[in-house]
């Protein structure tokens, strides 16, 4: 297919990574969060000061115990970091550098039945990459996808360039591919922009899409809305490109390898490039403070979407770059740079500043600046402008908003999820919180609905 996507907005920040990949310095601390997997109480398999091996599982799913949590790295399990009432809030393991594997031998996926390959991924440690919407968590091996997506390109600030992450990696990802045609009687759906790479143009067993179109064109929601639409009582499944690699270089060597290729963007870091690390790598590892400047803000993911955090913090799991921002602390003049300016260097989705005469190709430099402060929420069409979902986004938020279950169902909400109505929260107004609000109501319809 050939998907045109019209409504959205592109934000081009400065700062974009530069094409040259780099070997991280191997980070000492790695962190598993629970709080990167919505909707999951983890119970501990190990204890403080355990040693483990890359791929020995760490903690499971309290409520889905088939679903494991692997180590990424050998070493020991330093901490168990606890929140209010205990809740666990990181699992922190002090890696010995030396990236022992708890098995090596290879394991040809695609030779095996659909329940094999479940049971192999589940015991390795590798499930937690597959995810599902709608509710958008970790897949359940209980269901039945219709299909598969994966998204072959970011179109978010800063987004890292899958086609050079990828280049030449054609047989893993390949591997990858087979053992996922195995978890589906449905199409391995992988989506590109026209000038893909030649590994995404090449890959077998898959339905190639080619869509076009600012972001969120390259958000696997809008691409199942447009491609595979969902309804209530279906489960698509979706995986980025780089976790399809780790799966295929399991079933090659029988290695637990999540390594990953990221981003460092952002108008505030001198060193921007690609970074060879892995998930849950602590960020001092990944970018050093000496190409930060003053008053930064460094945020894990992309700056719609991702998390805040600190030198001391550590890489989301499902994180493929880190962006640093300017704080937006500073006091403005509002003569010069606040609300009476004439803003010829300030980005604007609605044409309030003369810069939407620009070309498009203007990049800006935009802090973290709210620029207000949440107020009435108000239906002004602002959201709709920038939501390519065939769906009232207001109408969804407020339905959420009063917990009216029946109106979020016939609103769309199984379609949906937080990174959908990022824009939205880019443009709006009133300053709504919006995707913590549409997380709630994913949360509250999984509780009461499925």
């Amino acid at each position: 297919m050939k998907v045109k996507i019209k409504k959205g907005l592109d934000i081009k920040l400065d700062g974009p990574a530069e094409k040259i990949i780099k070997d991280g310095t191997s980070p000492k601390l790695i962190a598993i969060q629970p709080s990167d997997f919505p909707g999951l109480t983890p119970k501990m398999l190990l204890k403080e000061g355990a040693p483990v091996s890359c791929g020995t599982p760490v903690f499971f799913d309290k409520y889905n115990e088939v679903i494991k949590y692997s180590s990424p790295v050998s070493g020991v399990l330093k901490s168990i970091v606890r929140g209010a009432k205990r809740k666990i809030m990181a699992i922190v393991i002090e890696s010995d550098g030396k990236m022992t594997q708890a098995s090596t031998t290879a394991n040809d996926l695609a030779k095996k039945s659909r329940e094999e390959v479940i049971a192999s991924l589940l015991d390795a440690g590798l499930w937690p990459f597959l995810r599902m919407r709608p509710i958008d968590i970790v897949a359940q091996p209980t269901d039945t996808p219709k299909s598969i997506f994966i998204s072959a390109f970011d179109s978010n600030p800063l987004a890292p360039d899958y086609d050079f992450i990828m280049h030449g990696k054609d047989s893993e990802f390949n591997a990858g591919i087979e053992v996922l045609k195995k978890l589906t009687d449905g199409s391995i759906n992988l989506q590109v922009r026209s000038s893909a790479a030649d590994v995404f143009k090449n890959a077998k067993n898959i339905e190639l899409n080619t869509v076009s179109g600012p972001h969120p064109a390259g958000n696997v929601g809008v691409q199942i809305h447009k491609i595979d639409t969902l309804n209530k009582g279906v489960v698509v499944w979706y995986i980025n490109p780089q976790d399809v690699m780790s799966i295929g270089r399991y079933t090659l060597t029988g290695s637990y390898d999540v390594s990953r290729v990221i981003a460092v963007a952002g108008s505030n870091v001198s060193e921007r490039n690609y970074i060879k690390t892995l998930p849950g790598a602590q960020i001092n590892s990944i970018v050093s403070s000496n190409y930060i400047e003053e008053n930064s803000r460094i945020v894990s993911g992309n700056p719609l979407t991702g998390n805040q955090v600190d030198l001391d913090g550590y890489l989301g799991f499902y994180h493929h770059q880190i962006s640093v921002l300017p704080e937006g602390n500073q006091y403005k003049f509002f003569l010069t740079e606040g609300w009476l300016a004439a803003g010829f260097s300030r980005f604007s989705a609605s044409k309030a500043y003369p810069t939407w005469l620009m070309p498009k190709s203007k990049v800006y430099n935009i802090d973290t600046n709210l620029n207000g402060e949440e107020r009435a929420f108000v239906v002004s069409g602002q959201y709709e402008k920038v939501f390519p979902f065939d769906i009232y986004p207001v109408h969804l938020v407020k339905s959420i908003i009063t917990n009216d279950i029946e109106k979020m169902e016939n609103l769309g909400i199984y379609e949906v999820s937080p990174e959908d109505f990022a824009l939205c929260e880019f443009v709006c107004t009133s300053k709504i919180n919006v995707q913590s609000i549409v997380r709630e109501g994913l949360d509250l319809i999984y509780k009461e609905c499925m």
